[in-house]
């Protein structure tokens, strides 16, 4: 079998439409390659230039880089911040700023965040450009908008229409085809003390990239086993995410070493409290949103420039918990921020649906529609967690790369990290195993200690 994460041998594939017809005009897919990048990005700077020409991304690691260490150094080590902006002067780049990082600032006198020349380093290997941009006149979704159809091995809706379309950019944006990981997941309580959740080796698969498979109706697949801390090591969880979640749902399975048996996993997913790190964040927390869309009406709020987390090398691979993990939000010299265009979706609680946020807010980068901040409120309007997502493309792929993911708690004053590799971990492209890795036995077999 060949390497699958050797993206450049990847085929071009190309759906056509069937029965409905594409979100885009075959004028608008035009501008694909033109104005717009592949994946629909504007490939012109701002007026002011603070936000630089798309030029095809990072595709050479620095020097220091050691390839199959799965540890990405940062690029841009040797560069200082342009812009400080705390409570002092907010109110400056209020237009710019999230409200999860405008009460931050208010709540905190001590947080910051320092702003560094905009690098727009996302990169795609060329199948994933190729294929897009010939099947952006196919894809559609179905089912009011939470099944995607026409479309496999590309960012379906370069030219989004609706914040449906904008999501599924998100949930099936590329990382890789099959990728492992060791990861990390803590808690820093309201009196600032820090806690090791969890810790554990991660597989995961993304069949709808691997254009080497048969169609199966599978975006995502998911693998994590526990070693970390005593009471969770033997640990596992597997989940799969379909393409079109009326024809199947998600599907999951868990494995308790003291039952030394899989179940099946229903729950494990909407607001259910996420166990990896002790309930801090739901299970569609992560990666600031995953799953089905049917509890929340999406709307396509357009695009604006905003301070983001971009390039955070540092923070996603330099630092330990006890340098990044400060009592009540991180340590503001060990995280970049960057100005960079995003699309606004906002996420309305539907009625008769119940979810513990009645709205959330989620910007995603034009250059890779992965979601990297996002605003939570609760029933009552209050605003209760903001999100942070951790962009740090991998540049040897080349690929995206922002799964680390924190929720502040602005009410308690806590806040919980997951999916972080941080400087005892690491994150490796892979062959993709077989198919027998994804049955409920292999769960058990992986999670025996």
């Amino acid at each position: 079998m060949g390497k699958r994460f050797l993206t450049t041998a990847m085929i071009l594939f190309a759906l056509e439409p069937t029965g409905a017809g594409g979100s885009i005009s075959p004028e608008e897919t035009k501008q694909l390659g033109t104005t717009l990048t592949a994946v629909g990005a504007e490939r012109a700077g701002n007026a002011d230039g603070s936000i630089p020409e798309y030029t095809g991304g990072l595709t050479r690691p620095p020097a220091t880089f050691a390839p199959g260490s799965g540890r990405r150094p940062d690029p841009f080590a040797d560069e200082k911040p342009i812009l400080s902006i705390d409570a002092r002067n907010a109110d400056r780049y209020a237009d710019k700023l999230t409200d999860g990082t405008k009460a931050l600032m208010r709540k905190y006198p001590g947080f910051r965040i320092d702003v560094y020349p905009t690098h727009r380093t996302v990169a795609f290997p060329s199948f994933v450009t190729d294929n897009t941009v010939r099947s952006a006149a196919a894809a559609h979704t179905t089912n009011d908008g939470l099944s995607l159809s026409g479309v496999r091995a590309a960012y379906p809706f370069p030219i989004p229409k609706t914040g449906y379309e904008a999501m599924w950019n998100d949930l099936v944006r590329f990382p890789a085809v099959c990728d492992r990981r060791k990861i990390f997941a803590y808690i820093v309580e309201p009196s600032g003390a820090l806690t090791l959740s969890s810790s554990a080796h991660v597989l995961d698969s993304y069949p709808y990239w691997d254009t080497t498979r048969p169609d199966t109706n599978t975006y995502f697949r998911f693998k994590i086993l526990y070693d970390g801390p005593a009471r969770q090591a033997g640990q596992a969880m597997m989940l799969i995410d379909p393409v079109d979640y009326m024809q199947r749902g998600r599907r999951a399975w868990m494995y308790q070493p003291g039952q030394r048996r899989v179940r099946v996993a229903p729950d494990l997913a909407y607001d259910t409290p996420n166990t990896a790190t002790a309930g801090a964040q739901t299970f569609d927390d992560a990666l600031l949103f995953n799953g089905k869309m049917d509890r929340f009406d999406f709307a396509l709020l357009g695009k604006r420039e905003m301070f983001v987390p971009y390039n955070v090398y540092r923070a996603v691979y330099g630092a330990t918990a006890e340098q990044l993990l400060k009592p009540h939000f991180l340590e503001p010299d060990l995280l970049r921020w960057e100005l960079h265009r995003v699309w606004v979706v906002e996420a309305t609680l539907k009625p008769g649906k119940r979810h513990l946020y009645a709205r959330r807010v989620f910007y995603l980068d034009e250059d890779s529609w992965a979601a990297l901040l996002s605003d939570q409120y609760d029933g009552h309007g209050q605003l209760y967690r903001s999100g942070i997502a951790f962009m740090a493309p991998s540049y040897d792929l080349p690929a995206p790369w922002a799964d680390p993911f924190l929720h502040y708690d602005l009410v308690s004053g806590g806040y919980a990290i997951n999916g972080w590799p941080g400087a005892a971990g690491w994150v490796r492209p892979v062959e993709c195993p077989s198919e027998n890795e994804w049955s409920p036995d292999a769960l058990a077999g992986a999670g025996v200690r």
